[in-house]
């Protein structure tokens, strides 16, 4: 086959492809949890917001 040429059959498998059934589907929201995170730091407000912009030059 040479170049922009196809095969009928492979027209066919892509369709066939297309079709699939819900339940093989991927459910992105499966493991989706619902929380909040807590973290202590010795370092105040302003130290952090200097190390940020230190970050961002």
């Amino acid at each position: 086959m040479g170049f922009g040429s196809y095969d009928e059959s492979e027209q066919e498998n892509q369709q066939s492809d297309a079709d699939y059934d819900d339940d093989e589907a991927v459910n992105v929201h499966e493991n989706d949890h619902d929380g909040s995170i807590d973290f202590e730091s010795d370092a105040d407000q302003n130290e952090l917001l200097d190390k940020l912009q230190q970050m961002k030059d």
